[in-house]
């Protein structure tokens, strides 16, 4: 027999679908918004800057450019596969969302945690890492890397990784890039180490990092909340959506 549904249950399920729209589905769009912007911009720094930031030599394809290419479009799919759940209020997309956006947050979570309990390791790592890489410098192929290391001791007034001798076995001789002077102008890295900048870049760029931690928290807490929101309304009217179907059978 088929459950014919009356005006009321019409009327109070539109109420309630609409209500839900307006919640629901705004925040899918803001995630997919949100991933069309860090694609646009990971795109725009790969034509432009030739992949800048590809700072590691374990790692050649992480530049800032891939990490935001990638970043965006996993955040328009998620935010693609909410919006069309919350439009269709079809349980399997909004439970698909919901299931997605979760594992995110706790990967994000986790590397967090990681991050904070390893922090010595990392530092050790990254150090050792940097350091090799700094042998691609000015090579072929390695024009991200080269711009990065160049506008990094510029603009941190800086050199090497933990020290502008660490350049010395990058050339085999007492040398530094033309990026470590105090005056920039043609090969002034070949004069004596008195026109160079003296600061280690790494533990330089660590400061300031921390100088700028409050920023970074906010950003990071910004971004945990949208993500709890988006759990909390998809989880929500995937329920109500339940709910409305097991009333019409």
């Amino acid at each position: 027999m088929t459950h014919m549904r009356s005006p009321v249950y019409g009327l109070w399920k539109g109420h309630l679908v609409s209500w839900d729209h307006i919640r629901c589905s705004e925040l899918p769009f803001l995630h997919q918004l949100g991933g069309c912007g860090i694609l646009g911009v990971g795109i725009w720094l790969a034509v432009t800057q030739g992949n800048f930031a590809t700072l590691s030599s374990s790692f050649p394809s992480l530049s800032a450019a891939n990490l935001l290419i990638v970043t965006g479009t996993f955040v328009m799919i998620i935010g693609f596969v909410g919006c069309i759940g919350a439009i269709k209020e079809n349980k399997c997309l909004l439970l698909s969302f919901f299931i997605m956006l979760l594992i995110v947050f706790l990967l994000e979570l986790t590397v967090v945690i990681l991050f904070f309990v390893y922090t010595d390791k990392i530092d050790k790592y990254a150090q050792r890492d940097l350091k090799k890489g700094l042998h691609l410098y000015g090579t072929d192929g390695n024009i991200g890397l080269t711009n990065a290391w160049s506008i990094i001791q510029t603009d941190f007034r800086c050199c090497g990784v933990s020290n502008y001798t660490d350049w010395f076995e990058v050339y085999n001789t007492t040398r530094v890039p033309d990026s470590c002077c105090l005056e920039f102008s043609e090969n002034c890295g070949l004069h004596s180490p008195g026109t160079w900048w003296k600061a280690p870049c790494y533990e330089t760029v660590k400061i300031w990092l921390q100088e700028n931690l409050l920023a970074v928290g906010i950003f990071g807490l910004c971004t945990a909340m949208v993500q709890i929101l988006g759990l909390t309304f998809a989880m929500t009217m995937y329920c109500q959506v339940v709910k409305a179907d097991t009333y019409c059978a």
